[in-house]
């Protein structure tokens, strides 16, 4: 059978989204089965039931990626380690780094209590670790310029991580306290109440000034190029984070702006993005609606979530040529060469007129 690959973004309800991507590819004939990220708990079953399902009921995972800490990113993978063996697990874990990173925490001078700390804060992936140990599945570090099957890890830098694990809200000081993690998210909750929309012409963009959170911007995103497609998945990374992918971009042979299948990252968050990173991405605006589109833009949102995606983000997407599909009520596939499964084909979502404010 000729290469082929199927990325399949599955539908996590739940009235906050998540993320839950299983890929399966074949190079040179053989067949490789990666799994990146696994929506919430609860969301594991239906993950482990697709993979079965689609997937020829495989026995083995190749690789399983767990981009960051966040529960609608990390709960799933619990059931995907324990239903498969599985060759690899790729994930930061802050508490690798508490050596190097005591002299940053001035209420700290043991390692051994640091790390202990860092691991109860970063607690879902501290369950992945466990149940990996339990079941001899080795456990890599997925920075920038790692290789993953034929994923190159785009971001980020270890500099970078290490600098956001002292910066984020979930450091030793901040979580004793809890004082600064109740406060971000009372000031979250007030701009999402506080957000109207506006009309606005063809190719207006507007994007608060704001970065999303450091805890987002842990996460690894990564790229390939299969059967000439050009695809990239982001997880809930932010502005710095795509500035990295793009700084990096040529040392992979990605020639920018062009990416052929783009997960919209963190459900289509304004935070995340702004005008001049997609540009550099995506490939400027174009100067009015029309032409045939270009790339698909993938947004893992539930219908449930009123936050996501921002109408601003699903804008932008189309400015450049972008068909966008969200994983609202059903999940969605993108594939090239991939058996065919009888799915009819996806409606994209329609442009919207108006914008947050």
């Amino acid at each position: 059978m000729p290469d082929f690959f199927e990325i399949d973004f599955l539908d996590v309800e739940a009235k906050d989204s998540g993320d839950a991507i299983c890929l399966r590819y074949q190079l040179d004939g053989e067949t490789y089965i990666h799994v990146v990220d696994g929506g919430y708990q609860k969301t594991g079953e239906s993950v482990v039931d697709h993979i079965n399902k689609y997937y020829g009921n495989p026995t083995f995972i190749d690789n399983v990626v767990c981009t960051h800490n966040d529960g609608d990113h990390a709960g799933g993978l619990q059931s995907v380690l324990e239903s498969f063996d599985v060759g690899a697990l790729w994930m930061l874990r802050p508490w690798m780094y508490a050596q190097e990173l005591l002299p940053r925490f001035p209420t700290y001078t043991d390692v051994a209590r640091l790390r202990g700390r860092l691991r109860s804060a970063y607690s879902n992936l501290a369950t992945l670790e466990d149940i990996a140990t339990r079941r001899g599945i080795p456990i890599y570090e997925p920075f920038q310029g790692a290789l993953i099957g034929a994923f190159y890890v785009m971001a980020p830098t270890p500099a970078r991580f290490k600098d956001l694990v002292v910066e984020s809200n979930k450091t030793p000081e901040g979580a004793e306290d809890g004082l600064l993690a109740k406060a971000t998210g009372f000031i979250a909750g007030a701009a999402r109440q506080a957000t109207a929309l506006v009309r606005a012409a063809w190719g207006d963009e507007y994007f608060p000034g704001s970065d999303t959170s450091a805890e987002n911007e842990m996460s690894v995103v990564q790229y390939a190029q299969l059967n000439g497609e050009r695809i990239m998945l982001t997880g809930d990374t932010g502005r710095a984070g795509l500035r990295e992918v793009i700084d990096y971009a040529p040392y992979v042979g990605l020639v920018l702006p062009g990416i052929d299948r783009f997960q919209v990252p963190h459900h289509g968050g304004r935070h995340n993005v702004t005008t001049q990173l997609l540009d550099e991405l995506l490939g400027p605006r174009l100067p009015a609606k029309g032409p045939p589109s270009t790339f698909t833009a993938v947004i893992s949102s539930a219908a449930a979530d009123p936050d996501h995606p921002r109408k601003s983000v699903v804008r932008a997407m189309i400015h450049r040529g972008g068909k966008v599909l969200t994983t609202e009520g059903q999940g969605k596939r993108t594939h090239k060469g991939a058996p065919n499964r009888g799915w009819s084909a996806a409606i994209p979502v329609a442009y919207p007129e108006d914008q947050e404010a």
